[in-house]
């Protein structure tokens, strides 16, 4: 399958949380004990660690600084997508939110990066040409008006699904788009005077010669324009509350879109999922949740058994799709970091069933495991595509997936022929079993008899 593109201006955000509980002795603001610092990509950036959820390959083409926080953004992208660079004029931009209580206090902004305008690098180019659908995340910052990326867009645009999320002081979408996602607000500064969402969809679609527009109403789903004669409106509502964190919502409702073109449904259709897949982010805690602790009160990795019940309780909720996987993880390699990426995509949350030390040495013998199981959970929980471990003794999974119930159970293609005992487990609890191919040429066996050679 040809990878998704992710193409745009990506942004550093940084959510500094702490507790408030106390006013300033000189003026009426709140002190807050910051407890800790979570850098995660915004803009385009976010939207390519989104789009990793809906898509096994996923590319983000965007500008980058050379500061500090061009390299930070780079990498925290980079996790979970494929970066091709473009150059940037400028410092990296970067906004940080003060959090307390849930709430966010106050949002600070710096840096002045913008697109630099110099001729587009072959691998860009490369990049864009072997898509299977295209999400362009304009955030005005000089990525989507680049003169070659417009018109490579417009010639792709006739081929294969582009989807265009706009920004007020971003560039017009190129014609010819198969899906423009303004939200409401942003609907109504386009095209003023037309107050009925439906009516605001069409006159942008006609504006922007594109073959559908959808304008997402936050929690009363959104509003779709295409080529039919009658005008469709969605009738998927987005949940959430008026504490939740919607930070993120549109891009998770633009990638899901994108992914579900790629995959051949039709616009309705696709929009349909968009608000689903929306909704569900935003109850599993928006963007906050993609959020990588940079201090050392970072409350640790994800695999205590209240953790993974959690996040198992909070996919239910939402009538979201559990993924589950497992394994020993022993030296995490690339054929891992694939195959977790893909079982993410497959579903809502991914709870990874990770063999304790003692069932690896059952299993494996003298010697092994090489990292003991806290620090393989640990590292696991380093990506973004793992919502949470769940550590087991037993040689089998199969106890443990008695409980978690998991709609999805994910194995690696080289048990194709072979038999799982869990299988059973799973399926007579309505669960699905899905083999998905390995990365060749990566084993932990491998490193190990590598290592052991060498010595």
């Amino acid at each position: 399958m040809k990878p998704l593109v992710v193409v745009g201006d990506a942004l550093l955000d940084v959510d500094v949380e702490g507790s408030a509980d106390r006013l300033c002795p000189e003026a009426p603001a709140p002190v807050v004990d910051v407890s800790r610092r979570c850098p995660r990509p915004g803009g385009a950036g976010l939207a390519g660690l989104l789009a990793a959820r809906s898509a096994p390959e996923v590319i983000v083409v965007t500008a980058l600084g050379h500061d500090d926080a061009g390299r930070r953004l780079g990498e925290l992208i980079g996790r979970e997508a494929t970066v091709v660079p473009l150059p940037l004029d400028g410092t990296t931009v970067t906004k940080t939110r003060v959090r307390a209580g849930g709430q966010t206090l106050v949002r600070l902004d710096s840096g002045d990066g913008r697109a630099a305008s110099t001729a587009l690098r072959a691998r860009s180019a490369a990049a864009l040409h072997g898509a299977g659908a295209i999400l362009v995340a304009d955030y005005g910052r000089g990525v989507a008006a680049h003169p070659e990326i417009r018109r490579l867009l417009t010639e792709l645009a006739q081929r294969i699904p582009v989807v265009w999320d706009p920004h007020p002081r971003g560039s017009a979408p190129i014609p010819g788009a198969r899906l423009i996602t303004p939200n409401e607000a942003e609907a109504h500064g386009f095209a003023p005077g037309h107050g009925d969402p439906v009516e605001l969809a069409r006159a942008l679609r006609a504006r922007w010669e594109a073959e559908a527009v959808s304008v997402t109403l936050g929690s009363h789903g959104a509003a779709l324009s295409t080529g039919q004669v009658v005008p469709v409106s969605s009738s998927a509502r987005m949940a959430g509350s008026l504490t939740s964190d919607v930070c993120g919502a549109g891009d998770r409702f633009a990638t899901a879109a994108t992914a579900a073109l790629m995959a051949g449904a039709s616009e309705a259709d696709a929009v349909a999922a968009a608000v689903q897949a929306a909704s569900r982010f935003v109850l599993a805690g928006g963007a906050s949740a993609l959020s990588t602790p940079d201090s050392l009160d970072d409350p640790g990795p994800r695999h205590g058994p209240e953790e993974v019940w959690q996040v198992v309780e909070r996919t239910r909720r939402a009538g979201g799709r559990l993924v589950a996987t497992g394994g020993c993880f022993d030296l995490l390699h690339p054929g891992h970091v694939t195959l977790l990426r893909q079982a993410r995509a497959l579903g809502d949350a991914l709870v990874v069933c990770l063999n304790s030390d003692e069932s690896v040495r059952g299993l494996k013998g003298a010697g092994r495991p090489i990292l003991a199981a806290a620090d393989r959970a640990r590292m696991l929980c380093e990506l973004s595509s793992v919502d949470a471990v769940a550590i087991f003794d037993e040689p089998s999974p199969g106890p443990l997936l008695d409980r978690l119930r998991p709609d999805v159970w994910v194995k690696g293609g080289d048990y194709t022929g072979k038999e799982m005992p869990e299988a059973a487990t799973v399926r007579r609890h309505g669960g699905e079993v899905v083999l998905l191919p390995v990365v060749d040429g990566h084993s932990t066996s491998r490193l190990v008899q590598a290592a052991q050679a060498s010595v």
